[in-house]
């Protein structure tokens, strides 16, 4: 196996248990809790999605498979900065997420672009 995709299986991976740790620390009251269980749902199906794509069966399976990987990532995103503009959390709380969820959905975006580059 190459060692980029281990490396972002464990990053995903990484992404995911910080994810569930500031989920955990939010605080009480129903706007924490709907965007916490939607935020817990997207940030951890990034790294299963990703294993997903590194079983693909071809390079169009991965493809597909990795545009889901963009979404959930993406959509993790959203959500921290949700929390932030919702007042819910500072934004040093969740710098760190944010900037290595965009860092993941770099890689992930550029990952498809070669994929669909070199499929033709």
């Amino acid at each position: 196996m190459n060692v980029n995709k281990n490396n972002l299986k464990d990053r995903t991976k990484r992404f995911a248990l910080l994810i569930i740790k500031l989920v955990e620390s939010l605080p009480k009251g129903r706007p924490a809790e709907v965007i916490g269980h939607q935020l817990l749902r997207a940030g951890t199906s990034v790294g299963a999605n990703y294993r997903a794509a590194c079983r693909a069966r071809s390079r169009a399976d991965f493809i597909a498979k990795m545009g889901i990987v963009e979404e959930e990532v993406d959509e993790t995103i959203y959500w921290l900065e949700l929390l932030v503009e919702g007042s819910i959390l500072k934004f040093t709380d969740v710098e760190l997420l944010i900037k290595e969820g965009t860092e993941i959905l770099a890689i992930v975006v550029s990952s498809i672009k070669t994929a669909k580059k070199n499929k033709s």
